[in-house]
């Protein structure tokens, strides 16, 4: 539970997550690339006083999210090319922002070029999330929540994904491991029990899709969305004293700890780091010392990777999110500008 004092911070995160996605989403055009578009949000965060809360992702079509460029810009599986805004893409920018930890977490989907061959996509996304949103007063159950987002999603014609949800957020916490539904999931489901809590933050993000089954599944290979996190459940010099780790491995370990937290983080971020004690390596042989690296870390499961998600059926996706706060009069949205 966030106490009244203490929501100054989140509030401050959600206006500049907000700034950013509504700073950043006209230069979703065609011809620019991904990492373009990224590198100048994460930019615009720090500029605006913020951390970035995770790394910017961008999802393409029937990508659905959980996917940020790498430092190689291997493109994900199915991605022909480069990976360039061609006129028509459907593209979900899902953009975070912590202060001290304090989180918002914030999305939107946008069309390449102005063909509007997916306005009802994108409107009934948008209109699934608000409706979801008018629900969230303290103690609404979860199933209503749900049913109201999937409502203006089949209304429209589209189908809600069922195995993506929002989520509650604490500080230094992304995902807290309760989940919220974005469809209509009945009274009864054992996974969504309980509703609302007053004082609580919740991101709230119904995805929708031209696919028949309306679910989602991971991108291979492992650590696809090139996104990683410390998982908070190993301490360091206790595996360094059990052998678990050598001492550069620990050192690594607490460079990318004491940076990122227990927050998703970049590739592309991290990577960098192996310059510090390898100044004299050559590229590859940095990045074989890199991949060693992330295998041994997570085999030890100090950090966990994500893997990019897209529609089974290889439909289109669309998404919007805000991040809200249960208050006793009901949502407060604290993505705003």
């Amino acid at each position: 539970m966030v106490e009244e004092e203490d929501l100054k911070q989140w509030r401050d995160a959600g206006h500049v997550a907000r700034r950013s996605l509504e700073g950043i989403k006209d230069e979703i055009v065609a011809g620019k690339a991904w990492i373009d578009v990224i590198e100048s949000a994460e930019r615009f965060i720090k500029r605006h006083g913020g951390q970035a809360g995770f790394p910017v992702t961008i999802s393409v079509n029937d990508m659905a999210a959980h996917y940020t460029t790498n430092t190689e810009l291997t493109p994900p599986e199915g991605v022909e090319g480069e990976m360039i805004f061609e006129n028509g893409d459907l593209v979900k920018l899902d953009i975070g922002v912590h202060i001290k930890g304090a989180l918002a977490d914030n999305a939107l989907t946008v069309e390449v070029g102005s063909g509007s061959l997916h306005s009802d996509q994108i409107k009934a996304a948008e209109e699934a999330r608000d409706a979801a949103i008018e629900k969230m007063h303290p103690g609404t159950p979860w199933h209503e929540i749900g049913a109201a987002a999937q409502q203006v999603a089949s209304d429209a014609g589209f189908e809600p994904i069922r195995n993506l949800c929002g989520h509650r957020m604490e500080r230094w916490n992304l995902h807290t491991g309760l989940s919220v539904p974005m469809y209509a999931c009945g009274p009864n489901n054992p996974s969504y029990k309980g509703g609302a809590e007053l004082g609580s933050i919740y991101a709230i993000e119904p995805f929708n899709t031209t696919g028949k089954t309306g679910m989602i599944e991971n991108v291979p290979p492992q650590g696809s969305s090139n996104i990683l996190r410390v998982t908070g459940n190993v301490k360091i010099r206790k595996a360094l004293k059990k052998k678990k780790l050598k001492p550069l491995g620990a050192t690594m370990a607490r460079y990318i700890e004491e940076r990122y937290h227990t927050l998703p983080f970049a590739e592309r971020w991290a990577y960098p780091l192996l310059a510090k004690p390898f100044p004299d390596e050559d590229e590859a042989s940095l990045r074989r010392k890199w991949r060693v690296l992330v295998n041994k870390l997570t085999s030890i499961r100090f950090l966990e990777e994500y893997e990019a998600l897209r529609d089974v059926d290889g439909g289109m996706v669309g998404q919007f999110e805000h991040t809200v706060y249960v208050a006793e009069g009901g949502p407060e949205i604290l993505t705003v500008v």
